[in-house]
């Protein structure tokens, strides 16, 4: 454990905010979000759990700007995966399908991403301060508008409304499938006891690659329609 003097200059604080972001993200690679304590956070830092929340407010507050971080790392490569996946010259039916399967490769290969997107609005929006809120939700806004874009790009016959609704629609779709694609040992116990039960266990690349599909097949229909 490194043990930081008390920052001076607006330099040292930035380091000490990157420790504290370090941390965090080095615990979410060993472990799920809610299992992630600021006491354990503040020992990985270095720092006091009092000297933490000079610089975030809160856990909550931690885990949001540590999201807008990997959502923006996930962009940059999901830029080069979409690039590799997509025939320019498909039909449009398949471009949407090879869009849903990039994203949805390219999403599962980042569970700490993911895992976040899934606790987000239940647990890291909840105990933080209207402007830090504010702040996330427009990073959250630019960021869903940068992945339209990337998904304009693949598929132009959408359209801008129409590829930001997708864009989206990812967002909350991974929220929700992500945390059911994971289930507690208890519930992995129940499945293999049962097999009726174990038809409810969803795949996550599977599922959300069939849902982004359907979904662009849906938008494209109704805009010709």
């Amino acid at each position: 454990m490194t043990v930081f003097q008390r920052a001076r200059s607006q330099e040292q604080r930035e380091v000490r905010r990157q420790a504290i972001l370090g941390a965090a993200a080095a615990m979410l690679a060993e472990m799920p979000v809610a299992e992630v304590t600021l006491n354990e956070l503040s020992r990985r830092a270095g720092l006091a759990k009092s000297n933490v929340l000079r610089y975030f407010e809160s856990r909550e507050a931690v885990l949001l700007e540590l999201l807008d971080s990997a959502w923006q790392d996930w962009l940059v490569q999901l830029d080069k995966d979409l690039a590799e996946a997509l025939d320019p010259a498909a039909p449009v039916t398949g471009r949407c399908g090879q869009l849903a399967e990039g994203v949805a490769a390219s999403l599962a290969s980042r569970p700490m991403l993911c895992d976040l997107i899934g606790a987000q609005a239940a647990v890291l929006e909840r105990n933080v301060s209207p402007q830090v809120a504010a702040k996330y939700k427009r990073a959250s806004m630019a960021g869903i508008g940068a992945l339209g874009a990337l998904m304009l790009r693949c598929v132009p016959e959408l359209g801008q409304p129409d590829a930001v609704k997708l864009a989206g629609a990812t967002v909350m779709t991974t929220g929700a499938l992500w945390p059911h694609t994971h289930p507690s040992a208890a519930m992995l116990a129940a499945y293999d006891a049962d097999p009726e039960l174990a038809a409810m266990r969803l795949d996550f690349t599977a599922t959300i690659r069939e849902v982004l599909d359907v979904m662009a097949a849906g938008l494209l229909a109704r805009g010709a329609a």
